[in-house]
C-alpha cells in the first residue's frame, strides 16, 4: 500500500469536534488509533500527547446544549494510523 505517503502528519492536539480549534479534518480521512497507557481507546473524542490526557464523553451527563460532558483521563497517550 502506498497510501502512507498520502497522510498527513499526526498533531499533538486533535478535537474530534467540527467546531474545536484542534479539529484536522484532513486527519480524520484516515483511521486513527489512541493508545493511553498502552491500551487501544476507542472512545475518545480529544487527545493532547505533550500534556499526556485524553478526553472521552460521560455515559449519561449532558450539559446545558445537550453535548455529552467531557471526562479527563490522564497517562501516557499515543496517537498511530491504523
Amino acid at each position: 500500500m502506498n497510501d502512507t505517503n498520502s497522510r498527513p502528519a499526526l498533531p499533538d492536539h486533535l478535537a474530534g469536534n467540527p467546531r474545536s480549534p484542534h479539529h484536522v479534518a484532513e486527519v480524520f480521512e484516515h483511521e486513527i488509533g489512541i493508545l493511553l497507557n498502552g491500551k487501544e481507546r476507542f472512545d475518545v473524542e480529544e487527545y493532547c500527547i505533550s500534556e499526556g490526557w485524553v478526553k472521552v464523553a460521560s455515559h449519561k451527563a449532558l450539559d446545558r446544549r445537550g453535548q455529552p460532558l467531557m471526562m479527563t483521563l490522564k497517562g501516557t497517550v499515543e496517537a498511530f494510523y491504523k
